[in-house]
């Protein structure tokens, strides 16, 4: 049994038709929290989307835009990293075909490609997966590099084979009086 999706607003099939409208859904605080909790969120402030379905040969399409404020952990330092969304996104919707156990090559034109489900389109769930995709998957504060210097851990140009003669320089012009 498939969950129920945290934040659905599904479209019948028969719904969709070539003189489609503008729509916009918004998440509300309830759906907003769950969200939250499926992507290991700190806060999911805003999550909404503007978009238009309509049908595409034999399948279906949504462009439009999704707005989210979310905050995630950083992830040297543990602290909260804000982070706005504002893009753009293009999903095609196909129908679910007869699954084998063959292996299928996926091109990158084929990873915007959702199922329907039950003669129905979730614009919901489409929105969350969007969300997903264009959360920062390496989350930063501004001083965590200051913050991983506290702690002892040396930035990229510091590491290596020469990083300890550096240390040993720095430290005989110290005793030298040469700063």
């Amino acid at each position: 049994m498939i969950p129920a999706a945290e934040f659905s607003r599904p479209v019948p099939l028969d719904r969709i038709g070539a003189d489609a409208k503008q729509q916009t859904i918004i998440a509300d605080e309830a759906e907003r929290l769950a969200l939250a909790r499926r992507f290991r969120l700190r806060g999911l402030g805003r999550l909404e989307a503007d978009y238009l379905l309509v049908p595409m040969g034999e399948g279906w399409q949504a462009t439009g835009t999704i707005r989210a404020e979310a905050v995630q952990a950083c992830v040297a330092t543990a602290q909260d990293v804000p982070e706005r969304i504002d893009a753009p996104f293009t999903i095609r919707f196909v129908r679910e075909e007869n699954e084998t156990d063959e292996e299928v090559e996926l091109s990158e034109e084929d990873c915007d490609i959702m199922t329907v489900e039950d003669g129905r389109i979730d614009m919901g769930e489409a929105v969350a997966q969007t969300l997903a995709l264009n959360l920062d998957p390496y989350p930063r504060s501004r001083d965590a590099d200051a913050r991983l210097r506290e702690m002892g851990v040396k930035q990229e140009g510091e590491a290596g084979a020469l990083s300890g003669l550096k240390d040993l320089l720095s430290k005989g012009q110290a005793k030298d009086g040469r700063d």
